[in-house]
C-alpha cells in the first residue's frame, strides 16, 4: 500500500516540478578584439539580482523560470548591448553564446582626445566634462557629444564650470583648495591609465564614493591588477598646444605569487603650434604596484606626476586682432634669434598614494587610502621698477591712442628683450645701504639695480589626505556606502626673481606707492635670482567630511539617497610686514581661524517602465564653503576677509526620460538649479585715486551675495540607421543668469576697502559658455574595423564677462558732488553698461580610423579634425577691462571709433587636428 501511494505521489508531482523547472542562463562577454571584457554590468529587467561578468567575461543567472527576458550588458567605454531571449520549460541550461561589445567612440583610438591646452588658461578652466549613462556604463549620447564635439569649443553642459566638478583618485579629491578647481595637468599625458574611470556619474547624480557637486564625479581606481595585461605603445601628432606625444604603458596582470605592476610614461612637446610663441615640453609618469596577500586583502602603491613646461598666449583687444590677426600673442619676443615667452607655466605636483583593499565577510569591502602631494606651480611674468610697461599691447602703445601708426605698431608688436637688457645695463652702478654690520658700520651693496625683471608667482603646496570607503550589501537589493575624508593643506605662496635680465639685483620696494618696502622688517631691500620679493604668505586648511549613501533596488523602482557633512578651518600667515601703514597690523603673522560647516543631501529615483524605458529624478540641496581665494580678498598683502563672504547654497533638480533600445537610445532632461550667496573675485591692475593723488596698483574686486539661476533642457539621441550607420543628435537649450543685485567691494593699497553698493546685474547672463548648443553627427562603423564620422555643431548665446564696478551706482555718481553726472540718463547708462553678446557660430568636425589584428598584436590609427571650415570668428572667452570705471570715461570710450580699453578676447584657433597610432600586445 505504501509503495502504491509513493508511486501515485511521484507521478502526481512530476508534472508540477516539470512546469516549475528553473533554468541557468549564461554567456561570455568579449570585445571586438576577441578578448574577455571583465566587470561588465549585466542588468536583468525582470529581477533585482543584477550580476557582473568575471575576469574571463563569464556571467550567469540561475533559477530563471520559463518566460521572455531582456538583459542589458554595459561597460565603460563600450557600446551597451541589449539581448532578448526566451526560457522554455525543458531547458536546464541556456547558452547565450558570446556577447560582443563594440568599442564606443574614442574608447580606443584617441580620436576624441580634447586639447590638453584646455588646462592652460590662468583660471584653470577645462573642457573636460564627467558624464555617464544610466548604469554607470559609459557616456550616453548627450554627454558623449557635449564632451568631445561641443566641449572642444568650451561648451559646458548646464553652464557648470570646473569649480563644480569632482575627480577622485582612489577616493582622494583632486580639487585645489585655493579656487576649488581641478588641475588636469597633474596627470596630463597619462591617457592610457585614466581612460576607463571606475565610476563616472553626471551632474547631480549621487556617487558611491563621495557626495559630489553640480558637475558630476569621475572616480579612478589605480589598482595595478585592475588594468588589462598588455603592453601599449602610441604616438600622436597634432597642431594644438604641442606637436608630438609619445606614450608607453605596461601592465603585468596578477602573478601567481601575488604581485601586479602597471607603469606608464609619456612626453608631449613641440614649438610650432597655431598660436605664435606657444610651446610646451611635458613629461608624465605613472607607477602602480600591488601586493595581494589573500583573496580578501591587497595593498597598492601608486605614484604619478606630470612635470610640465608650457608657454601661454595672451587675450587681446579687437583692435590688436584687426592689426595682427587671430594668431597673435603679445607675451613673446625674439632674443638671440629664438622666441622667448615671458609667460611660462612650470608645474610639477607629484602624488603618492598607498591604498589598502580589504574584503570583510561575503558582502562588505573596506578601502583606505593615504596620500601625499608635494610640488609647485610657478607662473612667470615681466615686472618693472620705475620703468614703462613693456607689454606691446599696453594701451598707450596702440594706434588708437594716437602716438603710433598701425605699421609702427607691427614693427614693435613683440616684447623687445634686447631693449630690456639694454635699459638694465644703462642703470649706473651705485652703492646702497641695506642694514648694519655686527660692528655697527653700514652694510652696503654695490651694483646696478634692475628696471625690468622676470618674476614667478609660485604656489608650493603640501597636501596630506586620508580617504576611507566602506560598502556593504545589507540585503541582495540594498547597498550602503560610507565615505570619510580628511585633508591637511599647507600652501606656501610667494613671488620670486627668476631672471634679472642683466642687472645685479632688484629692489623689494613698491614703485607704484612711493617706493615703500614690501617688508619693513628686513633692512635689506635688495633681492637676487631665487629670492622672494613683493609678497610671501602661507595658507593652511584642515577639512573633514563624512558622506553616507544607500541604494535600494525594487522591481520597478531604484532609489538612492546620499547625505554629507563637512567642517573646515582656514588660516593665513603672512611673512612680510607691509610698508603701507594701513596694512601693517594685518599683513604679518597668523590671522584668526575661519571655520565653516557644510551639509547637504541628494536623491535619485528611477522608475523602470520596462527594460527599455525609464523615468529618472535627481535632486540636491547643499551648502559649499568659500574657497581660499574667495575667503581672503587680497591674501598677498593682508589677512582681511572678503566683506559679506558666506557659504554658497545650491539647490538643483532634474527630471529625465530615458529610452535604451537596441535601435534608439535617447535621453530628454529638464533641469533647474539655483546658487545663492556666492562670491566672485576679480583682480587686475588699474589707476586708482584719492584726495592725495593717484597710482597704478592691484585692484581686488569682489561681488558677494551673488544669486544665479540655471534652467534648461537637454536632448540626446543615438539611432542605429543600419547595422553599420549611426546618427547622433544633441540639443542643449539653457538660460544661465544672475537673479539679484549683489554687493560690490574693492580693496587696493591706497584706499583700503571701498564699498560701491549694489551691482545692477540682475538678468545679466553668465559668461564662459554658449548657453545653447546643437550637434548632429553621422558615424559609419565598417565590419572590417574602420570607421568615419562627422558632426555639425551650432553654438549660440555666448556672452562677455563684465566688470562689476561699471555696473554700480558709483559709475554714474560724481564723487565731488555725490550727484549723478550731468547727462547720465537711465537710457544712456543702460546703453553704456549693456552686456555684449557674441555672434552665433557653426563648426564642423570629422574623424576616421581603423584598427588591425595581426596575430596577438593590435594596431590602430585615427585622425580627428575640429573646425574644418576654419571659423576664426568664434570667441571662446573674454572679459571687460575695469579701467573705465566712471561715467565720463565710459562715455568717452563709447564715442571713440576704437576704444582704449576694449574687452580682452580669446578666439578659436581654427582648424586643429589630432592623429594617433597605437600598438598593443
Amino acid at each position: 500500500m505504501i509503495k502504491k501511494l509513493s508511486l501515485i505521489s511521484l507521478f502526481t508531482l512530476l508534472p508540477a516540478s516539470y512546469y516549475y523547472a528553473q533554468t541557468t542562463v549564461y554567456a561570455y562577454v568579449k570585445g571586438q578584439d576577441g578578448k574577455p571584457v571583465e566587470r561588465a554590468e549585466v542588468d536583468l529587467e525582470q529581477s533585482v539580482d543584477d550580476v557582473t561578468a568575471d575576469k574571463i567575461g563569464y556571467f550567469q543567472f540561475v533559477d530563471l523560470k520559463p518566460g521572455h527576458y531582456l538583459i542589458t550588458v554595459a561597460k565603460p567605454n563600450f557600446e551597451s548591448k541589449i539581448v532578448e531571449f526566451d526560457v522554455t520549460a525543458d531547458e536546464k541550461r541556456k547558452d547565450l553564446g558570446v556577447i560582443v561589445l563594440n568599442n564606443s567612440l574614442g574608447s580606443d583610438a584617441g580620436v576624441v582626445v580634447i586639447d590638453d591646452s584646455a588646462n592652460d588658461t590662468e583660471d584653470g578652466g577645462s573642457a573636460m566634462q564627467p558624464t555617464v549613462g544610466l548604469l554607470s556604463s559609459g557616456r550616453d549620447a548627450f554627454q558623449n557629444v557635449s564632451a568631445f564635439e561641443l566641449g572642444a569649443y568650451w561648451f559646458r553642459p548646464r553652464g557648470v564650470d570646473n569649480r563644480f566638478e569632482d575627480v577622485l583618485f582612489n577616493g582622494v579629491s583632486m580639487s585645489k583648495n585655493d579656487d576649488g578647481r581641478i588641475d588636469f595637468s597633474n596627470w596630463g599625458g597619462l591617457n592610457d591609465v585614466t581612460r576607463y574611470p571606475y565610476e563616472n556619474v553626471d551632474n547631480i547624480t549621487p556617487s558611491e564614493y563621495t557626495f559630489g557637486n553640480l558637475g558630476g564625479v569621475v572616480y579612478y581606481n589605480t589598482r595595478a591588477s585592475s588594468y588589462r595585461k598588455q603592453t601599449s605603445l602610441a604616438y600622436s601628432f597634432t597642431n594644438r598646444s604641442y606637436l608630438h606625444r609619445a606614450m608607453a604603458t605596461y601592465s603585468s596582470g596578477m602573478s601567481k605569487n601575488g604581485w601586479a605592476f602597471t607603469v606608464s610614461g609619456s612626453r608631449r612637446w613641440g614649438d610650432q603650434a597655431i598660436i605664435d610663441g606657444v610651446y610646451q615640453d611635458a613629461y608624465a609618469y605613472f607607477a602602480s604596484v600591488e601586493k595581494k596577500f589573500s583573496e580578501r586583502h591587497s595593498i597598492n602603491f601608486t605614484g604619478f606626476g606630470s612635470p610640465t613646461y608650457r608657454a601661454s598666449n595672451s587675450p587681446n583687444t579687437q583692435e590688436v586682432y584687426d592689426i595682427m590677426g587671430k594668431d597673435y600673442n603679445s607675451y613673446w619676443g625674439w632674443q638671440d634669434g629664438e622666441k622667448r615667452n615671458s609667460r611660462i607655466r612650470k608645474v610639477f605636483e607629484p602624488m603618492f598614494m598607498l591604498t589598502d583593499y580589504l574584503k570583510i565577510g561575503k558582502n562588505s569591502n573596506w578601502t583606505n587610502t593615504v596620500s601625499y602631494q608635494i610640488g609647485s606651480d610657478a607662473r612667470s611674468r615681466l615686472d618693472w621698477f620705475r620703468g614703462k610697461d613693456p607689454n606691446p599691447t599696453y594701451y598707450r602703445n596702440l594706434p588708437s591712442y594716437g602716438l603710433v601708426t598701425a605699421d609702427e605698431f607691427r614693427e614693435k608688436s613683440q616684447i623687445d628683450w634686447t631693449s630690456l637688457y639694454s635699459q638694465n645695463n644703462n642703470i649706473p652702478v651705485e652703492t646702497y645701504t641695506i642694514g648694519i654690520n655686527p660692528d655697527g658700520t653700514p652694510k652696503t651693496i654695490k651694483g646696478k639695480r634692475a628696471v625690468y625683471t622676470l618674476v614667478e608667482d609660485v604656489n608650493r603646496d603640501k597636501t596630506f589626505n586620508f580617504a576611507s570607503h566602506f560598502d556593504t550589501r545589507l540585503k541582495d537589493n540594498w547597498k550602503l556606502n560610507i565615505n570619510f575624508n580628511y585633508q591637511n593643506l599647507k600652501s606656501d605662496n610667494f613671488r620670486r626673481i627668476k631672471d634679472l635680465l642683466g642687472a645685479d639685483f632688484a629692489f623689494n620696494r613698491n614703485a607704484f606707492n612711493n617706493d615703500v618696502q614690501y617688508n619693513v622688517d628686513d633692512p635689506n631691500f635688495t633681492v637676487k635670482v631665487g629670492d622672494r620679493t613683493q609678497y610671501s604668505y602661507e595658507l593652511t586648511k584642515n577639512h573633514y567630511s563624512l558622506n553616507i549613501s544607500s541604494e535600494v533596488d525594487f522591481n520597478k523602482f531604484n532609489i538612492i539617497a546620499s547625505i554629507f557633512s563637512s567642517y573646515s578651518e582656514s588660516q593665513r600667515e603672512g611673512d612680510y610686514k607691509s610698508g603701507i601703514l594701513i596694512l601693517q597690523n594685518n599683513s604679518k603673522g597668523k590671522s584668526a581661524i575661519y571655520d565653516a560647516l557644510d551639509a547637504g543631501l541628494k536623491g535619485k529615483v528611477t522608475y523602470k517602465i520596462n527594460g527599455k524605458n525609464f523615468i529618472v529624478y535627481n535632486g540636491a540641496f547643499f551648502s559649499l564653503a568659500p574657497t581660499l581665494n574667495e575667503l581672503y580678498i587680497n591674501p598677498r598683502a593682508v589677512d582681511y576677509l572678503t566683506p559679506g563672504v558666506k557659504n554658497q547654497i545650491i539647490n538643483s533638480n532634474d527630471l529625465s526620460y530615458i529610452m535604451r533600445g537596441q535601435i534608439l537610445k535617447l535621453r530628454l532632461s529638464g533641469y533647474y538649479t539655483t546658487v545663492s550667496n556666492s562670491t566672485e573675485i576679480s583682480r587686475y591692475y588699474a589707476v586708482v585715486a584719492d584726495q592725495t593723488g593717484s597710482m597704478n596698483t592691484l585692484i581686488n574686486e569682489a561681488m558677494t551675495g551673488v544669486d544665479k539661476r540655471y534652467i534648461g533642457a537637454e536632448l540626446g539621441f543615438d539611432v542605429k540607421i543600419t547595422p553599420t550607420l549611426n546618427a547622433t543628435g544633441v540639443a542643449s537649450i539653457g538660460e544661465y543668469k544672475y537673479t539679484n543685485r549683489p554687493d560690490v567691494y574693492s580693496f587696493d593699497d591706497l584706499n583700503d576697502f571701498r564699498s560701491y553698493g549694489k551691482a545692477n546685474i540682475k538678468d545679466y547672463k553668465i559668461a564662459g559658455t554658449p548657453q545653447k548648443a546643437f550637434s548632429f553627427g553621422l558615424k559609419y562603423n565598417s565590419p572590417k574595423y574602420w570607421w568615419v564620422g562627422a558632426s555639425a555643431n551650432y553654438l549660440m548665446d555666448q556672452y562677455l564677462d563684465f566688470s562689476a564696478l561699471n555696473k554700480t551706482a558709483s559709475m554714474y555718481t560724481d564723487p565731488g558732488t555725490n550727484d549723478t553726472y550731468a547727462g547720465a540718463s537711465p537710457e544712456l547708462i543702460q546703453q553704456l553698461t549693456a552686456q555684449t553678446k557674441f555672434d552665433d557660430q557653426f563648426m564642423l568636425n570629422a574623424n576616421a580610423g581603423k584598427s588591425f589584428l595581426i596575430g596577438k598584436y593590435r594596431m590602430g590609427i585615427s585622425v580627428s579634425v575640429n573646425n574644418i571650415l576654419n571659423n576664426r570668428n568664434y570667441v571662446t572667452g573674454g572679459f571687460e577691462q575695469g579701467r573705465a570705471a566712471n561715467f565720463p570715461q565710459l562715455l568717452e570710450e563709447s564715442q571713440r571709433e576704437t576704444p582704449h580699453f576694449g574687452p580682452k578676447l580669446w578666439y578659436d584657433r581654427g582648424i586643429t587636428f589630432f592623429t594617433n597610432v597605437y600598438l598593443r600586445f
